[in-house]
């Protein structure tokens, strides 16, 4: 299709169907999402197992990275709407199990279904969207589903915590299985359509060098491991910790560009700093609310509006950096960086007794104003050092590290807490002390976003898709 010739709209009668199914799946995956996470502190304590919260938070990035590969390698062979479809009805089953749970290694069980379910979503979505669309189509499409984030980020937060204070965290999980139940069937009946289908994969494998399914759960497995075994200080904890370590030692750099680790310039870099952004938000997602209910007894709809906020503040943020298109990526994103330290130190100071718990929750918003800045800058970047050929393999290796950025720093700072509490001091030092070891990251950031400076060769509407659920959720 030349430049010059008209495309239908997303509305048109050619695309209406797939741009409602996707924009329905968006809705609900998210308002799924961001309804839940606030309860989960309350969650774990009610069950006793505030001390394996960690695996209850991790258990999702964990199987998200595995569904991610495998909703992708699916998509390939098959097209996107048999993982989407699958997706979105284990969603509605995760939310059972979780709702249901006796104990919290059930509720774990139930997020690592959830994030599952959400690997296979994320990159599916965007994997139908490349195959429903043609190219000048996309970015309209991808920043319509960031608009789906909106209204879920406004009600859902709030309402679960009402519902959590007032009833229970239970009915949470059930009313949203139930309110999702009747839209999942009917979407699994619509992604049926020829249009949605998009064409068929090769058989044959294009990318040699994309990382096996089995690469991809030995690297889960490892992340599990890590998890449970920073969630004590014993010699048992310890083994497992270490175990998971060395799995993702040998694993991990499988899944990621040659010279990650050390920042090499282009691609490398930036895949390194999409993990350590993530990890140091995934952690402030996941530390506060659970300091605030456990320490600071704050009230859960407290803890709803700050997860609110935090998403309403990205979205804006996210907007602003999509039209400053004269200033260099890299730029944004140490910006990004160091709103991000000022988020963490917002953190140390919500863990002093006499300080409000108002100042603790205020990191969360603040650090999502830096991702809003930093993460679709990233986005941009990797697609500027891709070669076009190899644009949804570059979207896995951002997915992939960020979630393994989110497990790794996690663990690191859940195993300071744990340190400093097992040594005598108090737990609101031991968050103080694990907030602190957030600040490394975000200066390491700063720093090293001169690296992954672009090339300027790539489509700048990329940054459009600045939202939570759709900033490094690659496609394969």
């Amino acid at each position: 299709m030349t430049e010059g010739s008209k495309v239908p709209g997303l509305f048109s009668r050619t695309y209406a169907a797939a741009t409602a199914s996707f924009a329905a799946v968006m809705f609900l995956t998210g308002f799924a999402a961001l309804a839940v996470v606030p309860t989960l502190p309350t969650a774990a304590r009610e069950l006793d197992g505030v001390g394996l919260f960690p695996v209850v938070a991790g258990c999702f990035v964990t199987a998200s990275l595995l569904g991610g590969v495998l909703g992708g390698h699916w998509a390939d062979r098959a097209g996107a709407r048999r993982p989407l479809a699958a997706g979105v009805v284990l969603t509605v089953v995760t939310l059972v199990v979780s709702g249901g749970s006796v104990s919290v290694w059930q509720l774990a069980a139930g997020r690592l279904l959830d994030g599952l379910a959400a690997g296979m979503v994320a990159v599916s979505v965007n994997a139908a969207i490349g195959q429903a669309y043609p190219e000048r189509l996309r970015p309209r499409a991808l920043a319509l589903m960031s608009s789906c984030w909106i209204i879920p980020s406004l009600a859902g937060p709030p309402l679960a915590g009402l519902v959590s204070e007032w009833w229970s965290w239970r009915a949470v999980f059930f009313g949203l299985a139930g309110l999702t139940l009747l839209p999942a069937l009917a979407l699994v009946v619509v992604l049926r359509g020829p249009a949605l289908a998009g064409p068929e994969a090769a058989p044959a494998d294009d990318h040699p060098s994309r990382p096996p399914l089995l690469v991809a759960a030995v690297v889960s497995l490892g992340a599990a491991l890590g998890q449970y075994g920073v969630s004590g200080w014993d010699v048992r904890h310890l083994l497992f910790a270490a175990a998971g370590l060395g799995l993702l030692a040998v694993f991990a750099p499988r899944l990621l560009p040659v010279g990650t680790w050390r920042a090499a310039r282009g691609l490398p870099a930036t895949v390194l700093l999409r993990a350590l952004s993530s990890g140091t938000y995934f952690t402030i997602e996941a530390l506060v609310p659970l300091m605030l209910i456990a320490e600071r007894r704050a009230p859960a709809v407290v803890i709803g509006l700050a997860f609110t906020a935090a998403a309403v503040v990205w979205a804006g943020a996210s907007w602003v950096q999509g039209r400053l298109e004269n200033l260099p990526r890299h730029l944004l994103v140490a910006v990004g960086a160091l709103v991000m330290a000022v988020a963490v130190g917002l953190a140390v100071a919500g863990t002093l007794a006499r300080g409000p718990y108002l100042v603790a929750a205020s990191s969360m918003p603040v650090a999502a104003v830096g991702m809003g800045l930093l993460a679709p800058s990233l986005t941009v970047l990797s697609l500027s050092h891709s070669p076009s050929g190899r644009l949804g393999h570059t979207s896995g290796a951002m997915q992939t590290s960020q979630n393994l950025g989110q497990v790794v720093v996690l663990a690191l700072s859940f195993a300071v807490l744990n340190t400093c509490v097992a040594g005598g001091a108090s737990a609101t030092a031991g968050y103080g002390a694990a907030f602190g070891l957030l600040l490394a990251p975000t200066l390491l950031i700063a720093l090293l976003a001169v690296r992954a400076r672009g090339t300027g060769g790539r489509v700048v509407a990329a940054a459009q898709t600045g939202e939570p659920s759709l900033t490094g959720s690659g496609s394969d």
